[in-house]
């Protein structure tokens, strides 16, 4: 079965329930479960009151009505191990909307390190009486990490974009990184790592595009670059990104939450050839886009119809990456009543911790 097809068959599972862990074949499950061990020892303890909560609002002299941000997700979406608040990719994606948008925005972050996809509910219910304009989702490493069965992270996350979407959100995901570029994960379980992750995140933009968002392949944005300055992208840990890592994450993750709020340049509007961009059938389009970074996959319609024999139609488009904006901290002062900055949604199990047996 060829990459397109086992994008196909994944997320068929996670429509179905089937699936399981015959994507990499049950035998490997074993070996990334003792690895996991190893290699969580030499990460060691994570520290999750560490990570500064971004809440607040950004664009100071900007005029309104505000845009309103949540961010969901795991370590990455929370970023963990930064030391100041504007480093965060809560902190960069505001300000960077705030400024190309020209408005104000106002921000909630309820991503949680050690997040996996089955504690979006729980992120879900806490955003949405926020009513917010678009949701940024990062999510997928702990699934991998803890051995959750693909179909059953691309149901999680479906579930939450379709809740999200049905109220109006726009949705825009960074799909699962691949994790075959972290340095303490050693063969085999770095050639695991990469087959599980790149799957899951090949299924993530199947079940993210069939409930109206759009996805944006983060891949081996932790890869060739990482690898190449490890000391500088990667945090002390050499698992989460450092805060340069985050800023590159945040950077190819800016363009599409500016065209899903409708801040499109003139030369965007329309798919250029030149770029690589063009409308082809979902499967192709996730496969081609697990293996780009900063690829954004967008549903759309072929004379008239979402669906072709090949199934949904999706315009794929590298959009050009916007001038780096510097990270401000929030205005606390000037939040929504009743918000409390500093509040989470709770403690949830750290990174690499009890993957399962």
């Amino acid at each position: 079965m060829g990459k397109a097809g086992a994008a196909r068959k994944l997320a068929s599972a996670a429509a179905y329930g089937g699936g399981g862990l015959s994507v990499l074949g049950g035998a490997l499950y074993g070996v990334l479960t003792a690895e996991a061990r190893l290699a969580r020892r030499t990460i060691g303890t994570i520290r999750k009151d560490s990570v500064p909560d971004p809440t607040g609002w950004y664009g100071r002299g900007r005029p309104g009505p505000a845009i309103k941000l949540v961010v969901l997700g795991d370590s990455s979406a929370a970023g963990y191990g930064v030391e100041r608040v504007e480093q965060t990719p809560g902190a960069m994606l505001a300000s960077g909307i705030a400024e190309h948008a020209d408005r104000r925005v106002y921000l909630r972050d309820f991503a949680v390190v050690g997040a996996k996809s089955s504690d979006l509910a729980e992120q879900v219910d806490r955003a949405l009486p926020i009513e917010p304009d678009i949701a940024i989702i990062l999510i997928g490493g702990n699934d991998v990490t803890h051995t959750v069965a693909p179909s059953a992270s691309v149901r999680y996350l479906q579930e939450a974009v379709r809740r999200l979407r049905g109220t109006g959100i726009e949705v825009v995901v960074g799909t699962c990184p691949d994790l075959g570029t972290i340095k303490p994960i050693a063969p085999p379980l770095k050639q695991v790592a990469r087959a599980w992750s790149r799957r899951l995140a090949a299924g993530q933009t199947i079940g993210v595009i069939e409930e109206g968002g759009r996805t944006v392949s983060i891949g081996s944005i932790l890869g060739p670059e990482f690898a190449a300055a490890p000391a500088i992208l990667f945090g002390p840990d050499q698992f989460h990104p450092s805060a340069q890592g985050y800023r590159a994450a945040a950077g190819i993750l800016l363009p599409s939450a500016l065209a899903a709020l409708g801040v499109i340049p003139d030369d965007e509007e329309h798919l250029e050839g030149l770029r690589g961009e063009a409308i082809m059938p979902i499967s192709a389009a996730a496969v081609r886009a697990v293996n780009t970074p900063g690829t954004e996959l967008d549903g759309t319609e072929v004379g008239g119809n979402r669906l072709g024999v090949r199934g949904l139609w999706v315009e794929l488009r590298h959009r050009r990456h916007r001038p780096q904006t510097e990270g401000e901290s929030p205005e606390e002062s000037d939040q929504q009543p009743g918000e409390h900055p500093g509040e989470r949604s709770g403690d949830q199990p750290d990174e690499l911790e009890h993957a399962e047996g």
